[in-house]
């Protein structure tokens, strides 16, 4: 993470470790297109994931849309941000289709999650909306996804909502090498994700 851009106020997991809950978003302008090392904010990207999870053979397709949507921070004020969609099948039925909000720190290069409308489908049929949340909503504040600056050991949270959504990321190798269906991969890093709202979850 670029040392600059954050304010190291700190939240403790349960193994005593600390993950930065607060940015200095105010030290940021954010455009709504562009990208870091490992971050892509350009509409019309798309990525496809593909595997078993939960016996199930899921599929989660990524797109950068063209839509942008404007998110209100008390005593910041208006941030434009880019939607990116999220649309998921398990063993080839609709179970979540999901708009998410983000933008870049033109100043750091990280990449900020402000939110996301879920949708939740069964046979169908839109059936929740779980882990809906939008920052300056209910107390809920602005997550990085992707640091500009990757360092090892870095321990930051993604979203800040409470009771919703906790996402939080700890980075653990870079400079991996990594061989799947869709290619050979050099430059990789490795993320572990944690949530303290699903504390037996790894």
């Amino acid at each position: 993470i670029a040392l600059i851009a954050l304010s190291f106020c700190t939240s403790a997991s349960a193994g005593g470790k600390a993950f930065t809950t607060q940015f200095n978003i105010n030290d940021c302008t954010f455009s709504t297109q562009g990208a870091n090392r490992y971050f892509i904010l350009e509409p019309g990207f798309q990525l496809v994931l593909m595997g078993p999870e939960d016996g199930a053979q899921v599929e989660l397709r990524i797109t950068v849309l063209t839509d942008r949507q404007s998110v209100t921070l008390p005593g910041i004020g208006e941030i434009m941000t880019r939607v990116i969609e999220e649309r998921e099948w398990a063993d080839g039925l609709l179970t979540e289709i999901s708009r998410n909000f983000f933008a870049i720190c033109d100043q750091t290069g990280s990449a900020f999650y402000f939110g996301e409308e879920v949708d939740i489908y069964e046979d169908g049929q839109v059936v929740g909306h779980e882990g809906a949340w939008q920052a300056g909503v209910s107390g809920a504040e602005p997550g990085i996804v992707m640091p500009g600056e990757f360092l090892v050991g870095s321990r930051y949270f993604q979203e800040m909502a409470p009771g919703v959504a906790m996402d939080r990321a700890e980075n653990i190798k870079m400079g991996l090498t990594v061989d799947v269906p869709a290619g050979h991969y050099t430059d990789a890093v490795k993320v572990r994700e944690t949530s303290p709202l699903e504390p037996s979850s790894k």
